[in-house]
């Protein structure tokens, strides 16, 4: 049933529209638009200069309109009269092609043609930190091993708690926090949903981090790894497919390896298969790189992979099928944009599906003390630019995230590794001045 925006806010109070999206490299922009207005923006949109944000557009466009999906609205818990609500983005009356919510819904749309519906959840990992964002915000957070330290997730309950409850309140079916591997650093959990809708929560729970973080007097990063030594933040994806309807797991066959469907198999083969591209939208910024090529780290792991391999219920791996019709990623960093990552698995897995692929052997050894010991699986990217190389390869992959985005995403995260490389870095200064 169609939701009437202005109608919705009038029951629940609210004065304020945030119409809502995300550019290519992840950042969140909205307009501030007034309960009065939004009939009017619900058809035509509110007007953003796109060229001002990170989507390859120039001065010279018309202006990209933002049109809201009432699907998507959110009350914000924390300040009531305020809404959230993810748009579309639309250009001389089409569709933006690359923008990141417009890709993740035409490869929704291309899964439905095959009668697949992809279910996935997220595991977003972040560091809670000063206001100056330069260190913990704990000062007694300090443990060699912090994982699932109890006295340190106590010490940070007001934030941890605060924006559980807003998940429960939103009816996301919360299920679990913890302090993860890092000091500083936390993990929240909800329950799959639709790859779209999944997509929108994770969106919205990065900004509801920051927010409650920011009230107080702290600031939140999902930066894959902003420590050196320390573990970096994952963001995993645990991927299953299902009827159109809903009621049947597709993955699921209880008399096949690991109760994995020959289907399930084949979508496996595709994030197999296109791996090392996956990586430049899994992996989207030069930091993600420290985390999925990082040596040991102070706990003893990095629980990151750096090796393009699967197996059962293994953390050391790529992938990890940990339980019957699901399988999973373990690829994925902070910085990973939400709309990007969900459509990236479509694609890849779609094509799996299409060609039937075969994930290739299975390994049970720990990754981390005996990887040196599998031969021919390749190893990740080393770093943005190999990843974005690995991308523009991958003929197929491209096509299937859409041309129009991947010359964009290319093209703008080209600028950036070139941004990089240009940076003169005290390292350089230290290593070379005297030679």
């Amino acid at each position: 049933m169609a939701i009437d925006l202005a109608a919705w806010a009038a029951e629940r109070g609210v004065k304020y529209f945030m119409i809502s999206y995300t550019d290519l490299f992840g950042g969140q922009r909205a307009k501030l638009v007034p309960t009065q207005a939004i009939n009017d923006m619900s058809e035509d949109g509110a007007g953003f200069a796109g060229f001002a944000t990170w989507l390859d557009l120039t001065p010279a466009h018309p202006d990209m309109m933002a049109v809201p999906d009432p699907t998507s609205v959110i009350q914000l818990p924390w300040k009531k009269d305020v809404a959230w609500v993810a748009a579309r983005c639309v250009m001389d009356g089409k569709l933006l092609a690359q923008a990141p919510r417009n890709v993740l819904e035409r490869l929704v749309g291309e899964a439905a043609k095959e009668g697949l519906r992809v279910k996935t959840g997220v595991e977003p990992e972040f560091f809670i930190l000063n206001a100056e964002g330069n260190a913990c915000s704990d000062i007694y957070d300090t443990a060699e091993k912090p994982c699932y330290d109890q006295q340190a997730i106590m010490r940070r309950y007001d934030v941890i708690s605060e924006i559980c409850d807003y998940m429960l309140e939103l009816g996301w079916e919360a299920y679990q926090n913890d302090h993860e591997d890092a000091i500083g650093q936390f993990e929240m959990n909800w329950k799959y949903d639709d790859a779209l809708q999944t997509a929108d929560k994770h969106s919205f729970f990065k900004f509801m981090v920051k927010s409650v973080s920011e009230k107080h007097g702290f600031r939140a990063t999902f930066m894959p790894k902003p420590f050196k030594g320390l573990t970096g933040s994952g963001c995993h994806a645990h991927i299953s497919v299902w009827s159109m309807d809903g009621k049947s797991n597709a993955f699921s066959d209880p008399s096949k390896e690991l109760s994995l469907s020959d289907r399930g198999r084949a979508f496996l083969g595709g994030i197999m298969k296109h791996a090392s591209a996956l990586a430049a939208i899994c992996n989207p910024t030069v930091n993600s790189y420290k985390r999925i090529n990082a040596p040991r780290t102070s706990s003893g792991a990095t629980w990151a992979p750096n090796t393009v391999t699967w197996t059962g219920n293994n953390r050391t791996h790529m992938v990890r099928v940990p339980g019957p019709g699901r399988f999973e990623l373990r690829l994925p960093d902070g910085a990973a944009n939400p709309y990007l990552l969900q459509a990236v698995i479509i694609a890849a897995g779609l094509d799996g599906v299409r060609t039937n692929a075969d994930p290739g052997r299975r390994y049970d050894i720990d990754m981390y003390s005996q990887g040196h010991t599998v031969k021919g699986a390749p190893k990740l990217p080393l770093n943005l630019l190999d990843a974005l190389r690995e991308y523009d390869k991958d003929k197929t992959l491209k096509a299937m995230m859409g041309e129009e985005f991947s010359s964009a995403y290319i093209k703008l995260k080209q600028k950036e590794w070139d941004s990089f490389v240009s940076h003169f870095s005290r390292w350089e200064h230290e290593n070379t001045l005297d030679i």
